[in-house]
């Protein structure tokens, strides 16, 4: 397994596990979605996946992989059910170069929050603050540069939102990190966030802050790699993986 497929493929794995979700299949007993791409006309590069565990979390998986152009590319969001409090968790592991020598790569790791940060900071402090030291540490690896996301990226995510371009040392030393934050996010799964927190937040109101805020982040127009996808996989393919993604499952 490549090493970007590994990071984001072993978070899939414990996910799945911990939580005691079961994959939807196709009808052939395959993944949710096999995806091709005419760059690829014998084959395909990558699938959709899904785990579902009634009244409990989902979790996506999209796996892109087109050696010709050099792309490996793997991404988890783990969601929590509509009107749970509990922040989503997710994970973007991507190689970019040559088959042989993969010298760029790049991550996105994030817990989503469900409700205002800046209006409830006893849930701030609740849900991010044990994740500060974390992102500390992790901005202090060597070898990391900055991602290019725009102001309305950051807005629709997490201030602890950590994201940056890698060489390989630095991309092996997030794992750590990684495995924290995934770490924190199942004891918030499991512990569920304190009712006083919620400062009266209703479950219809946070189910339908989590429809918004799904569109927003899942948004082409928010989020270019949309538009990289679409010309990868085609349109109509392109917008089916992104409309798992967008809508909460009922």
């Amino acid at each position: 397994m490549s090493l970007s497929g590994d990071l984001c493929l072993g978070n899939v794995e414990r996910i799945v596990e911990r939580l005691g979700l079961v994959e939807q299949l196709a009808d052939d007993g395959g993944p949710l979605r096999t995806l091709t791409s005419p760059m690829v006309p014998d084959g395909s590069v990558g699938s959709q996946r899904v785990w579902r565990r009634e009244g409990g979390c989902d979790l996506v998986y999209v796996g892109l992989t087109v050696p010709m152009i050099g792309l490996d590319s793997h991404m988890l969001f783990a969601f929590t059910p509509p009107g749970s409090p509990v922040p989503h968790f997710t994970l973007d592991s991507v190689a970019g170069g040559g088959e042989e020598d993969r010298a760029e790569f790049a991550f996105h790791l994030d817990l989503i929050p469900q409700m205002d940060l800046g209006a409830h900071l006893g849930y701030l402090d609740h849900c991010f603050g044990p994740l500060t030291e974390l992102l500390e540490r992790g901005e202090a690896i060597e070898g990391l540069t900055p991602a290019k996301l725009s102001p309305r990226q950051y807005a629709v995510m997490s201030s602890w939102m950590f994201v940056h371009r890698a060489d390989e040392s630095a991309f092996r030393a997030i794992a750590e990190i990684v495995d924290a934050y995934r770490d924190h996010w199942f004891g918030l799964v499991e512990s569920g966030v304190p009712e006083a927190l919620l400062d009266g937040v209703s479950t219809e109101a946070l189910a339908e802050r989590d429809r918004r805020n799904r569109a927003i982040v899942f948004d082409p127009a928010v989020d270019p790699v949309w538009g990289r996808v679409a010309r990868l996989l085609g349109d109509e393919q392109a917008e089916a993986v992104r409309a798992v993604l967008a809508t909460p499952l009922p």
